[in-house]
């Protein structure tokens, strides 16, 4: 979970370089550090998610394949997919919020000049 988060966080910030320019242009426009705050947490957060999804599903289908071949029983709980989603939502806030709150404290007039 922690290299996935470290993922999550490079990615972000990368993302946050990128998009230094339309940062400058929203706060500039009147959005407030907490609005970009929470855009890049969203965005984490919804990455985190995927990702959490994702093995979710992988993690069913290779419980029915064991099943199947080697005869074992197997149970996937709803408490275990909500448990796996929980701790995917938290890797992406917790490891989302140092590039959002490193877009939220951008300077407009200098966002606007990054090239």
């Amino acid at each position: 979970m922690i290299v996935g988060g470290i993922g999550i966080m490079n990615i972000m910030l990368v993302s946050v370089t990128e998009r230094t320019r339309e940062i400058g242009i929203r706060m500039a426009g009147g959005a407030r550090p907490n609005h970009i705050r929470m855009q890049f947490l969203t965005e984490s957060v919804v990455l985190s998610l995927i990702g959490g999804l994702i093995g979710v599903v992988v993690g069913i289908w290779l419980a029915i394949i064991i099943s199947k071949v080697f005869g074992w029983p197997t149970l996937v709980s709803p408490f275990s997919v909500i448990v796996s989603c929980g701790f995917a939502a938290a890797i992406g806030i917790s490891f989302g919020y140092y590039p959002a709150h490193e877009a939220a404290s951008l300077d407009p007039m200098e966002a606007l000049r990054y090239e």
